[in-house]
């Protein structure tokens, strides 16, 4: 699924579109909607990055079991683990 956001948009709020796919992601993952893997791909961070901008506006990370699994899957297809 693709989503549109208009120029108009993100003139009216004075974001680029990499700020807008963060907010989304940040919303979504405070909402329990999506994981930190997910909501961090969603924002076209790495990981760490997107945590640093969590704890830049407080925002607890939560880090469950479905986090931990798709650590450890990717670490394996990296070959790391």
């Amino acid at each position: 699924m693709s989503i549109v956001i208009p120029n108009e948009l993100l003139t009216a709020t004075r974001m680029t579109e990499a700020e807008m796919k963060q907010e989304i992601a940040i919303m979504l993952f405070q909402k329990e909607k999506l994981t930190l893997g997910q909501a961090s791909r969603f924002a076209a961070m790495n990981r760490i990055a997107f945590q640093h901008l969590l704890a830049s506006r407080q925002i607890p990370v939560h880090y469950g079991v479905e986090d931990f699994e798709e650590d450890v899957k990717n670490l394996r297809e990296r070959g790391r683990l």
